[in-house]
């Protein structure tokens, strides 16, 4: 059921995305993994994104600026963000650029999971809001 839903990982540390690409493949989700911001826009051009999982703190394209490009372009999106130990004016500010959940780093296994499994569960639910709403329009 959940490798109908795929996560776009986007930092620029190898490790941070290869530990996050095999705990959620092992938690059955289908997974992309890209270096950066202007790769993760790409991705999301030419594939079917769900969940964005994004660094703040990256090269070139940071993940503020990662996370209003898809909040603006790609509005049925979800963007996590992750950020270093006690970054609480980052958490702030990305909640209030409309990040739907943040990860502190260094993460740990079962709660990455559940942080995913609770924006999982807010994709479904918003995705069968906007079908009911789609099919009431269609009716009238």
């Amino acid at each position: 059921m959940k490798t109908s839903v795929t996560i776009l990982i986007v930092d620029d540390e190898p490790l941070v995305r290869s530990v996050l690409e095999q705990l959620l493949q092992r938690k059955g989700y289908s997974i992309k993994a890209v270096g950066g911001g202007r790769e993760a826009l790409e991705q999301l051009k030419s594939a079917r994104i769900d969940l964005v999982v994004s660094d703040i703190r990256m090269p070139e394209m940071d993940g503020f600026e990662l996370l209003q490009v898809v909040k603006k372009s790609f509005p049925d999106v979800g963007v996590i963000m992750m950020t270093g130990y006690g970054d609480a004016g980052s958490v702030k500010e990305a909640l209030s650029l409309g990040a739907d959940e943040y990860i502190t780093k260094p993460f740990k296994g079962p709660e990455v999971s559940l942080i995913i499994e609770r924006a999982y569960w807010r994709f479904l639910s918003n995705q069968k809001n906007f079908q009911m709403v789609q099919a009431k329009a269609g009716s009238h």
